[in-house]
């Protein structure tokens, strides 16, 4: 989506505009989601798994059933991401210690290690490319940061 430079971000109001806003983010988020992704090996852990992890990682033991909520899919998809990731050793289940009829999921260690290394594949193809912008543009990409992680979790 082109900005008018003269008017600013500020001028979309009305819902016309914001429709263009909207398709121009989900354009740009998808562009970058796609390039990300084949840059890493075939038979890599698949960006729900990535997600889940990064979730696991961040926010300790979880249910599947918590998971799949908090990743707004399907328990069954859950049940599925969760065997991969058990089956090549990134996650763990155990019995809850209050209610042992329940399952808890944890990282590993070695999905630790593979998370880690996976961000810093991303992180370090981001970074070349943000360095070919200028400091303001790359100012401008750091002031929105809050609003497209806002936007992310009402999504």
């Amino acid at each position: 989506m082109q900005v008018d430079a003269e008017a600013g971000p500020d001028h979309i109001r009305g819902p016309g505009d914001t429709a263009r806003l909207a398709a121009g983010l989900r354009l740009a988020v998808g562009r970058m989601t796609r390039r990300l992704r084949q840059a890493h090996a075939v038979g890599d852990v698949s960006l729900s798994g990535v997600s889940v992890l990064a979730r696991l990682a961040a926010d300790g033991p979880s249910s599947p059933g918590s998971l799949a909520d908090l990743e707004r899919v399907r328990p069954q998809a859950m049940a599925s991401t969760l065997a991969v990731l058990e089956q090549r050793g990134l996650v763990g289940r155990g019995s809850d210690a209050a209610d042992r009829r329940r399952i808890i999921v944890a990282i590993t260690e070695e999905g630790r290690t593979m998370l880690a290394e996976r961000r810093s594949e991303s992180v370090h193809r981001l970074s070349a490319v943000l360095d070919e912008f200028t400091t303001e543009e790359r100012e401008t990409l750091a002031s929105a940061l809050p609003l497209l992680d806002r936007l992310a979790e009402r999504l």
